[in-house]
């Protein structure tokens, strides 16, 4: 299991370029978060560079959000891989609809993702189950709980294993496995579901911290997770304290990945691993 300070120091020591080819409603925040977190953003998502930004990249971000970017990202991807710079996917509402599910099919055949990062509905979906996902929102029947935290971490188990990549399922619960260890985290509030992009700052996150790590992506992928649900329940506490709503919660959000510590990121998570 990593040490998510050291994790965090490394980040902002290395501050990895990471490429993000993401769409154009999140693209600002994810920007946003890696800039927080102590990376630097690149939204190269073009066809005709694609390929090439990636070269000089630490990490490489994959939204299916840009889902007329898929074969952008299958380009960048394949280079990445070629350069062993790790690729993150966000396959969002993959199950969505026909042309979802054929442009997931061609993403997971013609590249290696170090970590997929999805919603319950999501991840159900890619393991090959029935999903009751609603747009980009997971569907209630499919959010992991801790009734069903053991059934839905051995899914994510078996997933990871097929994919020979990191699985991490957010949620209520968030889990991360890469088929021989799953940690869940406890953190986070409701409030980070009623704004736009928390999902795919998530996935930036997971990008930024792979850069950082790029020899352990389930650490990387543990480091982000644990980030976000810190960040989420100090920016809630934010709002509770002066009043506000969803839009400051959202600006509270990257904030205080800005000003997130060490020593509060130590202090704050609340996660175990079985």
């Amino acid at each position: 299991m990593t040490d998510f300070a050291k994790a965090l120091g490394r980040l902002r020591r290395r501050a990895p370029l990471v490429q993000c080819i993401t769409n154009f409603v999140t693209v600002n925040d994810c920007a946003n978060i890696i800039l927080a977190a102590g990376g630097s953003p690149s939204m190269a998502h073009d066809i005709r560079e694609a390929e090439e930004a990636v070269s000089g990249a630490q990490a490489l971000v994959c939204n299916m959000g840009a889902i007329e970017d898929t074969g952008a990202m299958i380009l960048a991807g394949k280079r990445a891989n070629s350069l062993n710079i790790p690729v993150v996917l966000d396959p969002v509402a993959v199950g969505g609809t026909q042309l979802r599910r054929d442009c997931g099919a061609r993403l997971l055949a013609g590249v290696h993702f170090d970590v997929i990062r999805g919603n319950a509905s999501e991840i159900r979906f890619l393991a090959g189950q029935n999903a009751s996902g609603s747009g980009v929102d997971a569907g209630r029947m499919d959010a992991v709980t801790e009734q069903n935290l053991r059934s839905a971490a051995a899914l994510a188990g078996a997933l990871a294993l097929r994919t020979g990549g990191v699985i991490a399922v957010s949620g209520q619960l968030d889990l991360v496995s890469d088929g021989r260890q799953t940690a869940v985290f406890r953190n986070g509030c409701a409030t980070m579901a009623r704004i736009t992009g928390s999902g795919c700052m998530l996935t930036s996150l997971v990008g930024a911290f792979c850069g950082a790590l790029p020899e352990d992506c389930f650490a990387a992928a543990c480091a982000a997770v644990a980030a976000m649900g810190v960040c989420g329940e100090l920016a809630e506490a934010r709002r509770l304290k002066n009043g506000t709503g969803n839009a400051t919660f959202r600006t509270d959000l990257i904030d205080a990945v800005f000003n997130l510590t060490e020593q509060q990121l130590l202090e704050k998570v609340k996660y175990e691993v079985f």
